[in-house]
């Protein structure tokens, strides 16, 4: 694998009632502002951030809501992935969840990495 590469995936896992989402999110953002491409895995709890309305659940001052955060990450050309399992398990379909974000099974993180992705984990 490369060790100098511009592409970065997060992993995801907790939900609205953790810091650790908007500290995520604002890793990711300041990722894509350093010129990287970025992809964002969501995992187990950290699926319930981009259900329709979750995402206004959290906001750890001083940093931006949460929304707001995942709504710049998105128009900046940052990727959101769920997990099918975890979205299947809380009964969500791609119509549950914010626009733009997709249901995709563990091989978009695998083929990321084999290009020499590195990755975070929240």
């Amino acid at each position: 694998m490369s060790t100098n590469t511009d592409k970065l995936v997060i992993v995801m896992t907790k939900g609205i009632d953790s810091e650790m989402s908007s500290v995520g999110f604002t890793l990711a953002n300041g990722a894509l502002t350093a010129g990287l491409k970025v992809g964002v895995f969501l995992t187990s709890a950290a699926v319930d951030l981009v259900r329709k309305g979750g995402q206004q659940m959290t906001h750890v001052p001083p940093l931006e809501t949460l929304a707001g955060l995942i709504a710049s990450f998105q128009q900046r050309g940052g990727e959101i992935w769920v997990c099918p399992p975890c979205a299947k398990t809380r009964g969500y379909e791609a119509a549950d969840l914010l626009d733009g974000v997709t249901i995709v099974g563990g091989s978009v993180v695998f083929d990321a990495v084999k290009a020499g992705a590195a990755t975070l984990s929240f």
